[in-house]
């Protein structure tokens, strides 16, 4: 495995010798390794290299150009206002004839990173104060990209949050029914169904121009966001894949729904799901704190509605694969798709029955 790890690794302009590379991280796409090489001065440099998942990234090369785009003008803003573009946005490598990919004989895509040192991804935020980094965290993304121009990125997911062709996919699976599961779950169809009014609301608005295309992250977990082990604050939101034109309300919406949740996202024991309004109130303050001077009036006005909008979205796409016989997430049981419905659905739950309260937070920061 080294020996094909580092036959990838010698494409990019590395420094020192190759040591090894060795399997590194939690996520589920791409397939990550951290690679080690030793310096003149006896130190060791760190590297990211990752073999991106084409079975999700269908055109990897367009992916590759939004990061280099995006990465670019986060430097220049870095920068400018006297921070460390080596820590607080990823570097990608230029292989050795100048690409930022490597693409080998059986055309399979690599790309490499620097490391950066000092700093640490949680999966749950251990702390409120760990919270409020994370959401001002991706708050300052959006506001430094608030001026890209979104005509230079590539849409690389076409709809990825496009919740009215979410609902017509799901629509879809209940009626052709090929797995034969539709009878056992009636009761989640049934409440997915009783709340589809109004999920074209917010598409409805950008396409109509009132609400603005920003450049979105797409996948606001608290464990994109690295956070310096030493300040405690939140340096560098990481996994830039999806990044691409899109909704701002939908990045703080993501954030709430995963960040919220009381429990792991596949909990079978829904007793131990609740909606956390702390962490939504530590949430909306850092987001609103990097982003209240501008984002639209509007668009504050809907962030709460988009938090439940994207919850009940994540719902769909659940159902809708497990009504597909399980053919896009990865999982462990039968049942997994189903579970993770279920929390979905008990989320929105309480997220209906706290609407005021998330309302009445947003009010007090925006």
């Amino acid at each position: 495995m080294t020996m094909h790890l580092k036959a990838a690794a010698v494409n990019f302009k590395l420094t020192g010798e190759f040591m090894e590379a060795v399997s590194y991280g939690l996520g589920h796409i791409n397939s990550t390794y951290l690679v080690r090489c030793r310096q003149v001065d006896g130190t060791v440099q760190k590297y990211i290299l990752q073999c991106i998942n084409q079975q999700v990234f269908r055109e990897p090369e367009k992916v590759i150009t939004n990061i280099v785009r995006v990465t670019q003008h986060l430097r220049e803003k870095i920068i400018t206002a006297g921070g460390d573009p080596l820590r607080e946005t990823i570097t990608l490598l230029p292989t050795h004839n100048g690409r930022f990919f490597h693409q080998t004989q059986d055309g399979k895509y690599w790309r490499m990173m620097l490391f950066i040192e000092g700093a640490a991804a949680c999966q749950h935020a251990p702390s409120l104060d760990h919270t409020y980094a994370v959401g001002l965290a991706y708050g300052r993304f959006q506001q430094m990209l608030a001026d890209f121009p979104v005509d230079q990125l590539h849409a690389t997911i076409p709809d990825f949050h496009h919740t009215g062709k979410r609902l017509a996919d799901f629509e879809t699976a209940v009626v052709q029914d090929i797995a034969g599961r539709v009878q056992t779950v009636q009761t989640e169809i049934d409440f997915l169904f009783n709340r589809a009014a109004g999920v074209a609301i917010l598409t409805d608005l950008q396409a109509a121009g009132e609400l603005p295309l920003r450049i979105t992250h797409n996948d606001t977990k608290c464990d994109n966001v690295l956070i310096d082990t030493q300040t405690g604050k939140g340096l560098c939101v990481i996994d830039l894949d999806t990044v691409m034109p899109g909704i701002a309300l939908f990045d703080f919406a993501d954030a709430v729904r995963s960040g919220t949740n009381s429990a792991a996202e596949d909990e079978p024991d829904l007793t131990k799901i609740y909606f956390d309004l702390a962490i939504f109130e530590r949430l909306a303050h850092g987001f609103l704190d990097a982003t209240r001077h501008f984002l639209t009036s509007l668009e504050i006005d809907y962030l709460v509605f988009a938090s439940r909008l994207i919850t009940y979205e994540q719902a769909l796409r659940f159902l809708t694969d497990y009504l597909h016989g399980d053919i896009y997430y990865k999982i462990r049981h039968p049942q997994h798709n189903l579970d993770r419905c279920r929390t979905q659905i008990k989320l929105l739950s309480e997220m209906e029955a706290a609407a005021d309260q998330m309302e009445a937070i947003i009010t007090a920061y925006r």
